[in-house]
């Protein structure tokens, strides 16, 4: 019988550890042989007599999935070898003077199924609710997945409203608001932060306060409001409830524009409901950095 691992990417710990994995073609974990820690030998640290358990049961043939935090995964991979025994300690982050064995040694040798999940390895997959793995499974390093089986696994992993960007958003909702504050143009061209200052910074009569309150080149008001993740119903009625408000206090219907850092493909309540009266438009951004040398 086929078993689904799975093992955690710290990309939190070691930026661009992920992308170092997919190229590498394996998954990996710690415990260096050079600080005591022996496959075949117990231990007084019981979290690495749980992963060399673990590391002698898995299995060529044996699938793996990597978890990322945030109920993340990145890719579906097939276990084609092991290198996990003390002699063949290989680390992927180098030897450091904080690290003087280096870390991530242990391997696990993958081939990618890159038909499961994103095309591009810059994206990951969301996991919705249903189909998360149970914490206790999340929270070792390197464990078996028994609440979700490797079929359910792969239709998440293929539902494209699923798929986001590893490291392509804001960190905070106010940053990218900030943002569209400053370049209202970049949003829509003509747009403009709304002429009424004290307006923009009021708050309505329930003491909510909206993301942005800018105009259209015809004058009209356009409420943003920004998100994160990918949009929710709830977040549809939270910007027809500022709406509402606007409409009511200044006489004037305005627009509504939901600005998130979600999948690029909407969940289809979503796009149903936003096509309702009144209508929200719904706008993807994703972050760009360039560099370019100084003189």
């Amino acid at each position: 019988m086929t078993t689904l691992w799975k093992v955690s990417c710290r990309e939190d710990l070691y930026p661009g550890l992920w992308q170092r994995w997919f190229k590498a073609q394996c998954v990996a974990i710690g415990w260096p042989p050079a600080d005591g820690y022996r496959l075949n030998k117990s231990s007084n640290d019981a979290g690495w007599n749980r992963a060399r358990s673990a590391l002698k049961s898995v299995q060529l043939g044996d699938y793996v999935i990597v978890t990322l935090r945030g109920n993340k995964v990145g890719r579906l991979g097939v276990v084609t070898g092991k290198s996990v025994e003390d002699g063949a300690w290989d680390p992927l982050v180098p030897e450091s003077k904080d690290l003087p064995a280096g870390e991530l040694g242990r391997r696990l040798l993958v081939r990618w199924d890159l038909n499961v999940g994103p095309d591009s390895r810059d994206m990951v997959v969301a996991l919705p609710k249903s189909d998360r793995f149970h914490a206790s499974e999340l929270r070792p390093t390197i464990n078996q997945i028994r609440s979700r089986s490797i079929e359910s696994l792969i239709r998440a992993m293929n539902d494209e409203t699923n798929w986001i960007g590893l490291l392509t958003h804001f960190d905070l909702e106010r940053a990218l608001s900030g943002f569209i504050a400053a370049y209202p143009h970049r949003l829509e061209d003509g747009f403009l932060p709304h002429p009424n200052e004290r307006v923009r910074e009021r708050l309505f009569g329930d003491k909510k306060r909206l993301d942005v309150l800018l105009t259209d080149r015809d004058g009209t008001p356009v409420i943003v409001e920004c998100k994160q993740g990918s949009p929710l119903l709830k977040h549809l009625t939270q910007i027809r409830h500022y709406m509402k408000l606007l409409l009511r206090e200044t006489g004037r219907a305005p627009r509504g524009i939901l600005v998130h850092g979600g999948s690029r493909k909407l969940a289809a309540d979503v796009a149903k409901a936003a096509r309702k009266s009144p209508k929200v438009e719904i706008v993807r951004y994703s972050l760009d950095v360039d560099f370019a040398r100084s003189d």
